[in-house]
């Protein structure tokens, strides 16, 4: 890896700061590819600092029914793998300071093949990539490949995860860790702000990597209280929900930037600490 990626300064920075990361979250060709671009840069102006960019694919087993119906959308839409890392090319060639993930299943990446993969993803100019059905033991070769391509990659931490575990998965993680506030899929509500607390601080004795929150963030409120105990907060569902709204049958589609208040509203939120 070179001294620092993308994804390292921009949490460097924001520490810095003494701001935390805000990294929103949605579907690659949701409900197409010339709207996910577009909904990529007003994500940025309303003060993302990461995207996640999600790889549509036919069995999203972690994603509750929000995210998974925007999948549906994209696969329906026929986004692929390949549509997009040029998707990421084009939004490259106007920002190159915004952070990008890409997060999805290993089906995907393993058809594409681990070193086709990981040399198109870096010459699109993505910066991280999380694979979630994907645990460090097995992914020691494409993590191989990733590292040679300065791409980090990054890892999934639950309530459920062992002590063990989350030894191994932070000592692998490069980027981020992602904490997982819930058990079960994304979308529910977060109940337990204390004990996701004491583990975000046991995370912290693992690993010098920024820790952020995802999966339950909805609004201003949980945004905040997740910022509060960690490095910075993931919001998706209650992003995807906003999309879907410019899709199909919706009597009345809504303006794009009205689609990513949500963001800019959690932004003004955890920048108020």
């Amino acid at each position: 890896m070179p001294a620092m990626s993308r994804i390292s300064a921009i949490a460097s920075d924001r520490i810095q700061q003494e701001k935390k990361l805000l990294i929103p979250y949605l579907v690659a060709g949701d409900p197409d590819l010339p709207t996910t671009l577009i909904l990529m840069r007003e994500l940025v102006q309303q003060g993302a600092d990461i995207i996640e960019l999600g790889i549509p694919f036919s069995d999203p087993a972690s994603d509750g029914p929000v995210i998974q119906r925007g999948i549906e959308r994209a696969l329906d839409g026929g986004t692929t793998l390949s549509d997009t890392l040029a998707l990421v090319a084009q939004f490259r060639q106007e920002d190159t300071e915004t952070g990008i993930v890409l997060m999805g299943y290993l089906n995907p990446i393993e058809i594409m093949g681990y070193e086709n993969f990981s040399g198109s993803a870096a010459a699109a100019g993505v910066d991280g990539v999380l694979v979630v059905d994907m645990p460090p033991a097995e992914s020691m070769e494409l993590h191989r490949r990733l590292a040679a391509a300065d791409i980090d990659t990054i890892y999934l931490v639950a309530p459920t995860t062992s002590a063990d575990r989350a030894k191994e998965i932070a000592e692998a993680c490069t980027g981020y860790l992602y904490y997982v506030s819930l058990k079960g899929v994304t979308g529910a509500a977060i109940t337990d702000h204390e004990s996701i607390k004491e583990s975000i601080e046991s995370m912290r004795q693992l690993t010098d990597l920024p820790v952020v929150v995802g999966f339950g963030i909805k609004d201003s409120e949980s945004a905040r209280a997740m910022a509060s105990v960690s490095d910075g907060i993931i919001i998706g569902s209650a992003l995807v929900e906003q999309i879907a709204k410019l899709s199909g049958g919706a009597p009345v589609k809504p303006e794009l930037p009205n689609c990513c208040a949500v963001i800019g509203e959690a932004r003004s939120a955890i920048d108020s600490l």
